[in-house]
């Protein structure tokens, strides 16, 4: 994990409202991380400066500046006292703790939900635009509840239908920022052959490939199919997510998932090496309009093999 030293280092001024109401308790978190960040570097220490006053480690202190795991009460005040606020700083960050600590709605999901899903989650609620791409499956985001459904039974053979319910609805809810006042734009770019990987069968797939197009047509979502004679030369053999952020807190962070973890990175040479990988991608990618076509056409041959029965 970075320290985030890619993040601004202007002062930032207290924010306790977005757009006239509380901010979100994950952005809440960022500000608060933030708010800790300036005030460790006025004082010109390291992370590693500062880490005993917390009782924990480097990588610990910087997921609470970067606002990627929940504050805890005990290590804010030990923060505060440490660095000898003013008693208006120190009303900002008491405010944006309690903001933070609001209950976020993914919790009642904690028994199915990793650590390292909490942060993506809050991380997107919290993005002015998410820039993906996806080699083997639709982005989670846009998944419908039949394709989770197929996607998770495959991969955990040994959940019972409760837990994979459950898995469901976590999906389903975390796609709830695609309907939010202020939800973030989004680019998504498919590897051609998740249209030809049939999750579920022809039925969930027409419906899936369906569900993609009507997503396509709303303002600030933009769905790219990468094609195969193009994606050898510029396509990773991993997920990329890109988020970018508004809040006043680090600008933006790259998520790579693995097998069972993630990486989150946040420093400038890492976050850049990612985006110009998405940025290749994105110019090897076929158009908004040609991409629709790919899309149609898919569907429309899951339909014919759903309804010959196949």
């Amino acid at each position: 994990m970075s320290d985030g030293s890619a993040a601004r280092e202007e002062t930032v001024a207290p924010v306790t409202e977005v757009g006239g109401q509380a901010p979100r308790p994950e952005i809440a978190a960022r500000l608060l991380g933030e708010a800790l960040r300036q005030a460790r570097k006025e004082r010109h220490l390291a992370l590693r400066d500062v880490v005993p006053v917390i009782r924990g480690s480097v990588s610990k202190l910087s997921r609470l500046e970067r606002g990627e795991s929940p504050p805890k009460d005990r290590d804010v005040h030990d923060l505060v006292a440490f660095y000898q606020l003013s008693g208006e700083r120190v009303h900002e960050i008491e405010g944006l703790l309690q903001q933070a600590k609001d209950n976020a709605w993914w919790r009642q999901y904690g028994d199915v939900t990793p650590n390292w899903l909490k942060r993506l989650i809050g991380l997107e609620a919290g993005a002015t635009r998410i820039s993906c791409y996806e080699n083997h499956v639709i982005p989670g985001l846009l998944q419908t509840a039949d394709y989770t459904r197929a996607l998770l039974s495959n991969g955990m053979p040994g959940a019972g239908p409760e837990e994979i319910q459950r898995r469901v609805r976590l999906r389903l809810d975390r796609q709830r920022i695609l309907r939010d006042s202020h939800r973030p734009d989004v680019i998504a770019m498919l590897d051609e052959g998740i249209l030809l990987r049939p999750v579920g069968g022809a039925a969930v797939m027409s419906r899936q490939l369906t569900h993609l197009l009507d997503l396509s047509l709303q303002e600030g979502i933009n769905i790219r199919i990468v094609p195969f004679e193009r994606s050898a030369s510029a396509a990773p053999s991993y997920p990329i997510t890109h988020l970018t952020f508004g809040d006043g807190g680090p600008s933006e962070l790259v998520y790579v998932e693995l097998i069972d973890s993630a990486m989150y990175l946040a420093r400038a040479a890492e976050v850049e090496q990612y985006r110009q990988v998405l940025l290749n991608l994105m110019n090897a990618s076929e158009r908004m309009r040609e991409s629709r076509m790919l899309l149609k056409e898919a569907r429309d041959r899951y339909e014919a093999q759903a309804a010959a029965g196949r």
